[in-house]
């Protein structure tokens, strides 16, 4: 692994583009010459990285609150945003992550598990680092060569790769300092997510729910690349949790947790959400299948589990509880509450006690079939909405979701937060199926369709965090698969499938401002940070992701088929 620049790369950027990977790539010393200092990222910076000018990790802060207090950009002058530059990154993937921004060092990553740093103010390169792939068949790669973004700790950067990696490299030249392997490519498992640091320890979780991979989190130190902990996310039958599979089936059992945690520094605990059970089929694996499709609390010095919160047992629909958890304080019923707030796949906004992993409330925030409720604190499903290899059902989310990986974001000034959102149902059978080790591992067939109560395929919410309930929606005929940024000057910021950036009033819902079309449709998470005295605002465009390889009949509407593709990052700022 190394810091390098592929031809084919090169070819397909403008020449000062290659001259400046060239130069990355090629003299770093005299690259790393030009560069701007840089700050050393502290314990200190991470934990008040609410306050920090920068971005400093992948939801800015530990609460994953995607809310940055910066009012320069307000509902007052946003139309006066302008593009400053667009960095072209010659990829036609899917371009999910977030631009990292620490000082004037800002951080993306590509698929295919490139790492570049630009200058945050003019897009200049800095350095470039291309992972080797080369001996990965990557066949176990679930939903796009994706990447979701990086770490940050001292003076280094952490990215986590599709052949199960993580690398360390110098943040200000990108050297690369440990490289350590977790576990082989190609036999079940991917990672795609970006790392979270927690008191000198970074800590990933894994990708491999299609494939019968068994979900596991793992701490390394930060400093030296050495495996500190690793928890399964699916027990062993001596574990708690292990009764709730049948026998041997753990050993399968999937729960990837591929997206990353929060981590409450008050009480000092890791919560992560947990993804699918494998095979999708319930019938082959009946019982509750701990800790799948739930959030889990963890002590970071251990990964000894403390308590969790299952969205979905024993899940025949692939409502993976993956999804962000987001601390907040609500109250609700007249009752304060330390809680965590989650949108589910299954179509319910959460909100769960972070104390002790109570449902405070659920509340539905689209259409919603196959879970019905709770009862007790547990949640309720509809056994008539249960494929079998006899039986195919109609039911609503589809497995992509009311919402998919995409992040909400919350404000708390206006107490809500601002759920990305897919209105869509599928038709779903049981199908035979056996366990082979990096083959698909799923029992069901389906076809992702229209809900049809709702003409459109997308829109994006404002909800009450104290009530759950809906306050405004924004609806959009073409799906809605892009995350949300909210600021301090009442803006809530997203993009659209059909390239368009946007920034919506954070109270109302209306649109203040529509970027020109971009490039390609919008699923790169947005970011924000302040340099010299300015604020800026940033998205990659670059269309991808699971939508098109899995959408079904919305993969297939033309409006989406006619998405264009290729990656660019696009940066605003008052002009």
């Amino acid at each position: 692994m190394r810091i390098s620049t592929p031809f084919a790369l090169r070819a397909r950027l403008p020449l000062s583009g290659i001259g400046l990977l060239m130069l990355a790539g090629l003299l770093p010393a005299l690259a790393h010459a030009a560069n701007p200092a840089y700050e050393a990222v502290t314990e200190a910076r991470l934990l008040g990285a609410q306050k920090d000018l920068g971005w400093l990790m992948y939801r800015r802060d530990y609460t994953s609150s995607g809310y940055a207090p910066f009012d320069q950009i307000n509902a007052a002058n946003v139309a006066g945003l302008k593009p400053v530059f667009d960095y072209k990154t010659g990829l036609t993937q899917g371009h999910e992550s977030p631009p990292v921004v620490n000082g004037r060092f800002m951080f993306i990553t590509t698929p295919m598990n490139h790492l570049i740093a630009l200058d945050a103010t003019t897009g200049a390169v800095l350095w470039t680092y291309v992972h080797d792939l080369s001996k990965a068949a990557l066949k176990t790669v679930c939903c796009d060569v994706v990447n979701r973004g990086v770490a940050l700790f001292e003076n280094k950067v952490y990215m986590a790769t599709l052949d199960n990696r993580l690398v360390a490299l110098d943040g200000a030249t990108g050297k690369v300092l440990w490289n350590q392997q977790l576990i082989g490519a190609d036999i079940g498992y991917a990672m795609t997510l970006a790392p979270l640091v927690v008191k000198g320890k970074v800590i990933v979780g894994v990708s491999g729910g299609e494939y019968g991979g068994r979900g596991f989190i793992e701490a390394l130190d930060a400093g030296t690349g050495k495996r500190v902990w690793k928890t399964y996310t699916i027990p062993a039958p001596n574990e708690p949790g292990g009764d709730t599979w049948p026998k041997d089936a753990y050993k399968t059992g999937g729960g990837g947790p591929w997206l990353t945690g929060t981590y409450d520094a008050e009480a000092d605990t890791l919560m992560w959400g947990v993804g699918n059970p494998g095979p999708w089929l319930a019938t082959l694996r009946p019982g509750d299948n701990l800790y799948t499709d739930s959030v889990i609390a963890m002590n970071p010095a251990t990964g000894k589990i403390k308590w969790h919160f299952q969205y979905t047992p024993n899940d025949s629909w692939d409502y993976d509880g993956a999804n962000e958890t987001v601390m907040v304080d609500l109250t609700y019923g007249g009752k304060p509450y330390k809680a965590v707030v989650s949108a589910s796949r299954n179509g319910w906004f959460y909100a769960i006690d972070r104390t002790n992993g109570k449902l405070i409330y659920m509340e539905k925030f689209a259409k919603a079939t196959s879970v019905t409720g709770h009862k007790d604190g547990k949640v309720t499903t509809d056994a008539a909405l249960r494929p079998t290899v006899d039986k195919e059902v109609f039911t609503c989310p589809s497995f992509l979701g009311g919402k998919n990986w995409w992040p909400i974001s919350v404000n708390p000034v206006t107490r809500m937060a601002y759920v990305p959102t897919m209105h869509t149902c599928m038709k779903i059978k049981g199908a035979a199926v056996r366990y082979k080790a990096g083959l698909p591992f799923l029992g069901e067939s389906f076809t992702v369709m229209h809900d049809p109560d709702n003409p459109n395929w997308g829109s994006v919410q404002g909800i009450s965090l104290d009530t759950g309930k809906q306050v405004w929606s924004h609806a959009s005929a073409l799906p809605w698969n892009d995350g949300t940024l909210s600021t301090g000057g009442g803006l809530v910021f997203s993009g659209s499938a059909d390239g368009h950036f946007m920034a919506f009033d954070a109270k109302v819902g209306k649109v203040l401002w529509t970027s020109e079309e971009l490039s390609s449709g919008i699923i790169g998470v947005p970011s924000t940070y302040m340099v010299d005295g300015k604020q800026y605002v940033a998205v990659y465009a670059g269309w991808g992701g699971a939508s098109p390889i899995w959408g079904g009949d919305m993969a297939n509407d033309p409006r989406v088929k006619g998405i264009p593709v290729g990656g660019h990052l696009y940066v605003f700022r008052l002009q």
